[in-house]
């Protein structure tokens, strides 16, 4: 008669979470997580094929949950504002997973910068004003809003600046109003 589990892919899952959000992606171990558990790695083995399988189930938690409880609240009626916000609202209330997805070397980095961009992109081309953007205009809307918002997510993070949202609010609408004034995109890939 085989053993009926008593661990299930979701407990598994949520154990990563709590492993990445307190510890980083340096610790997203099967042996960490399976503390976390307080189990072996065995039922981690069986429900994932390996730990990359793991962190790509990780990942698709991570950003449905920064799609429909993290990044969609809305606060000024700004899309791009508004995205910003949230993002550096999220960088504060939870800054360790913030830090384990956008700036660990373990972490999702350029992962995290495609999810966000696309993010962006479909959220900004719903808003009628934003809508009649080309692309090239909402990639410098987004390349520039990113910079500012990651930089003031960073400085109050590290506790250095202490804005009200209102202020946070001003600096991204004149980032959106020069951004926006610009002939030239801007690319600082290239």
């Amino acid at each position: 008669m085989a053993r009926k589990k008593t661990i299930t892919k979701d407990q598994i899952l949520n154990a990563a979470y709590e492993v990445v959000a307190t510890e980083g992606f340096s610790k997203f171990t099967a042996r960490n997580i399976a503390t976390k558990m307080k189990c072996s790695t065995q039922p981690i083995y069986l429900e994932f094929k390996n730990m990359d399988d793991l962190k790509e189930e990780l990942f698709e938690k991570i950003h449905q949950y920064l799609a429909t409880e993290v990044f969609p609240v809305e606060h000024t009626g700004n899309t791009i504002v508004d995205l910003a916000l949230n993002y550096i609202h999220f960088a504060n209330n939870e800054s360790k997973l913030y830090r384990a997805l956008y700036l660990e070397e373990y972490g999702g980095g350029e992962r995290m910068q495609q999810f966000s961009y696309n993010y962006f992109t479909n959220a900004v081309k719903k808003d009628p004003t934003y809508a009649d953007l080309d692309d090239a205009k909402i990639n410098s809307l987004h390349m520039g809003t990113w910079i500012v918002a990651t930089g003031i997510a960073a400085l109050m993070t590290s506790g250095i600046i202490h804005p009200t949202d209102e202020q946070i609010e001003e600096l991204m609408q004149n980032s959106i109003d020069q951004i926006s004034k610009q002939d030239k995109p801007i690319d600082i890939d290239n």
